[in-house]
């Protein structure tokens, strides 16, 4: 049997906490035997109170001490608050042997990477949170992209549902893939779903500080299928194309040329859910004359090529 600690703080996501207990108790449920003992832990021991419910413990952090997988579920977006509010957390972590598991969901990361856990390993967190998690931690070798990340016995996940497929690995690899593969079944969800690519936002959502540049994005959502240099954009905006440049990187975090491409990509994502226009229609309606370099810029840019998207489109019905 698989000893198994959750800890549970106030800044805990309850969502987060029920998706680790759920997933762990159906593999139990399905194998017919308790593979996994599931216990919660807190610092001190006490129930914590997690706004909408109190969830009760077995024990403080010493209980977790024999523990071969400890389970931290997602903490919220405020690093520093989480931060803060677990300094016992935090160097009962710095303690750890390297052969006990330790696994993070999505925020939580930050924890394991305070205590020291993830210098010069591999992890992930939510994408939202790679700018100032790659800030606080350099020597962690960031890979947002990824859904869950396995670095000797560190575990991290990803955003919101990234921690169900955490979840299934960890069951694959402690009671088999078979196991793993009936758990996902039974909760209706696919393995191997890919990259945390896909569901990052293409474009950014730029201020309206600078009403021109506001101005001129709308001008490009309208004309994006166009040819289209920075020489025509400076035009449009009537200023030169050094001002264009600083001040459209201020407004957007992105160059003209990089925002151009990905409002093209993103209006394809868009055409894509029209199953009568091939993938040469689309690439030319958004406008691009060569369809291999529509392919790449769509893969770079959402994670996935262009026929795995319509694909997953319409196995999933979106396309309807």
């Amino acid at each position: 049997m698989i000893r198994v600690a959750i800890y549970v703080c106030p800044q805990t996501v309850l969502s987060s906490l029920s998706m680790i207990i759920d997933a762990l108790q159906l593999a139990n449920q399905l194998a017919g035997k308790p593979l996994f003992a599931l216990q919660r832990v807190s610092a001190s021991g006490n129930a914590v109170e997690l706004g909408i419910a109190e969830v009760r413990v077995q024990g403080d952090l010493s209980l977790a001490n024999d523990a071969e997988l400890l389970l931290i579920p997602a903490t919220g977006s405020s690093l520093q608050l989480t931060l803060d509010s677990n300094a016992e957390l935090l160097d009962w972590l710095a303690a750890r042997p390297t052969e006990q598991q330790l696994a993070s969901l999505c925020s939580s990361a930050c924890l394991l990477a305070a205590a020291g856990q993830l210098n010069g390993r591999r992890a992930t967190t939510h994408w939202r949170l790679a700018e100032p998690f790659r800030q606080r931690f350099p020597q962690v070798r960031l890979q947002i992209d990824a859904l869950f990340t396995e670095d000797g016995n560190r575990f991290c996940s990803g955003g919101a549902q990234a921690g169900l497929d955490l979840c299934l690995h960890l069951i694959a690899q402690h009671a088999g893939d078979w196991l793993a593969q009936q758990v996902a079944a039974t909760l209706v969800i696919d393995r191997e779903r890919g990259s945390q690519a896909r569901f990052v936002p293409l474009l950014p959502s730029a201020g309206q500080d600078d009403p021109q540049i506001a101005s001129l994005l709308r001008w490009m959502r309208q004309h994006h299928a166009e040819a289209i240099d920075l020489q025509r954009l400076a035009e449009q905006a009537s200023c030169s194309t050094r001002t264009l440049l600083r001040r459209f990187r201020a407004a957007t975090g992105l160059t003209p040329n990089d925002y151009l491409q990905r409002l093209r990509i993103s209006a394809a994502q868009h055409a894509l859910r029209n199953p009568a226009c091939s993938l040469e229609q689309v690439a030319e309606q958004v406008g691009y004359a060569d369809r291999a370099t529509f392919a790449k810029l769509f893969k770079q840019l959402s994670g996935e090529a262009p026929g795995a998207y319509r694909k997953r489109l319409r196995q999933t019905g979106e396309n309807s």
